[in-house]
């Protein structure tokens, strides 16, 4: 049974079958066997907005669910609720995102210290994210810093132009559409060339596409968008 602290729901889209590996193959790779068990111990998935660091730790706790208690914790949106939020999770699986918000923060870094022992006392894994590698982050527990650093540093790199067409692609074929050459083009042509905010407007895309019984074509998608506001400003 999947465990998610605080009530916090996983997208059923952030799976390993539609993440587009391109030059993060060794990443999706090692995120595999975490989800496995066949790797223990402390993950560190590092590199910049919209890489796929959050897409990897959701998949990896998605894909580890079936098998042992698990869950997701994005620190950028819970940290506000106080450290509390770490204590009694007692899951085998733990992937903790934005860590980079709370790193220098002595309170989190205590508790962080204290998942890394348990999941090293108990054969768990935990999984850190960050845009920085750790040897970057400002600790202010040394020791937590070097523990980090010693554990495996998995870099990941943003996707191309090339490589973001055929991610879109393949997030439209897992979601049973295709998405015309021409669509996307102009799709890449007028907003802003982040994976995410491509996926969730892609997403948002397709749910009015059902709703209406439509084609993604280029009129559609301009008069979906004018109605939610959304329209790029060169279709102002």
């Amino acid at each position: 049974m999947r465990q998610i602290p605080l009530g916090l729901r996983l997208p059923d889209r952030a799976l390993f079958t539609n993440f587009l590996p391109a030059r993060n193959c060794e990443a999706l790779e090692h995120a595999r066997r975490v989800a496995s068990g066949e790797y223990v111990g402390l993950t560190w998935l590092c590199g910049p907005a919209g890489a796929g660091k959050t897409h990897l730790l959701q998949a990896v706790c998605a894909t580890a669910s079936a098998r042992m208690r698990s869950g997701y914790v994005p620190l950028a949106e819970l940290a506000p609720l106080g450290v509390g939020v770490l204590e009694g999770l007692n899951l085998q699986c733990l992937c903790l995102d934005n860590v980079d918000a709370v790193a220098g923060k002595s309170d989190w870094e205590r508790a962080i210290f204290g998942l890394l022992h348990e999941a090293e006392e108990g054969g768990g894994s935990l999984v850190l994210a960050a845009q920085a590698p750790p040897a970057l982050l400002p600790w202010a527990l040394k020791d937590l810093g070097s523990r980090c650093a010693a554990g495996a540093v998995v870099p990941l790199r943003v996707l191309d132009e090339a490589e973001q067409q055929a991610a879109l692609k393949l997030r439209a074929r897992v979601r049973g559409f295709e998405l015309p050459d021409e669509t996307l083009q102009w799709l890449q042509r007028r907003f802003p060339r982040d994976m995410r905010a491509l996926y969730e407007l892609l997403d948002t895309l397709d749910e009015a596409a059902l709703a209406a019984q439509r084609r993604l074509t280029i009129p559609f998608i301009r008069e979906v968008l004018g109605a939610s506001g959304r329209a790029p400003a060169s279709d102002a």
